[in-house]
């Protein structure tokens, strides 16, 4: 196995990126003046949620469900965004204007709790916040090849250690997950939930095929993606057999085809797990047929 990693999140090289203009607190301003204070809660503890959305043909891509998980998680960590939904939205169309970008954009739309008055835990200690950001790219997914999991023994928690809904800025384990699959020769990690049965990988929600049934797991220990919601209702309108369930790593080496689903990359081929070959070991053609009628739907 070689060590040439990719990424789920992989793009082409784009020169626009450099000269990008970044939403802060109201202000939009070069990528060199975009900064926050390391008193911020983000910076110091990792206290804040985010979503990152993708603009295709003028259009950010189910930006209603977004924000409703954006105001979800901040309710949930009790922390007051500061404007509403109109707000929120405005302030991303500002910077794309701003940026004059129309199609192939990726935002990263984050939300801390602000600057503290000293640096410690308790979050009364923000007195001067929210801090909220948009980061906006050029980025076209550029995959050279089917992505290579590793099985590693970090696990997507309980609800009541934090809960794998929550879109947080705390990601120490998820990050330790995908170390574990490089330093294994993967390019990102495939996590197991409490029980042990196959839940997703460190940075995507993570489907198999199986004689033209497309399953993935029950969404109790993962975050519960757009892009996973929108692959399981294509299937169930267009007579593909999808299930939410337990499954081993058993199922998943003997799988017809393996996908990931997120925002940045949409349907992402899975080639290898632990060494073994899913499949072909290339784009499997169920793969192939959801990546078509994801491509309509986000058209439509």
């Amino acid at each position: 196995m070689t060590t040439e990693h990719v990424s789920t999140h992989q793009a082409e090289e784009d020169a626009r990126n450099e000269a990008i203009l970044i939403y802060v607190n109201g202000r939009i301003v070069p990528k060199a003046e975009a900064l926050v204070s390391v008193y911020d809660a983000g910076f110091m503890l990792g206290d804040g949620v985010w979503e990152g959305i993708r603009l295709y043909n003028g259009t950010w891509a189910f930006l209603d469900e977004h924000l409703d998980r954006l105001f979800e998680a901040a309710k949930a960590i009790d922390l007051d965004i500061g404007m509403d939904r109109a707000g929120v939205a405005k302030a991303l169309l500002d910077t794309q204007k701003a940026n004059g970008m129309n199609t192939d954009a990726h935002a990263r739309l984050m939300v801390t709790r602000g600057v503290k008055t000293r640096p410690f835990q308790h979050p009364k200690l923000s007195q001067r916040g929210p801090t909220i950001a948009i980061i906006m790219e050029h980025s076209r997914p550029k995959l050279p090849r089917p992505i290579r999991l590793a099985t590693v023994p970090h696990m997507r928690g309980l609800p009541m250690t934090q809960d794998p809904k929550l879109n947080s800025h705390s990601k120490l384990n998820c990050i330790l997950a995908c170390i574990a699959a490089e330093k294994a020769g993967a390019d990102e990690a495939l996590m197991l939930d409490v029980h042990g049965f196959v839940n997703t990988t460190n940075a995507c929600n993570f489907f198999i095929v199986r004689k033209g049934e497309v399953w993935t797991s029950t969404g109790d220990y993962c975050m519960n993606g757009i892009t996973r919601g929108k692959v399981i209702a294509l299937c169930r309108a267009n007579g593909i057999p999808a299930y939410e369930r337990n499954f081993s790593l058993v199922d998943t080496y003997s799988a017809d085809e393996a996908f990931l689903t997120g925002t940045f990359g949409a349907q992402t081929p899975v080639g290898m797990i632990d060494g073994r070959v899913i499949g072909t070991g290339q784009m499997g053609p169920m793969t192939e047929r959801l990546r078509g009628l994801y491509k309509q739907l986000v058209g439509a």
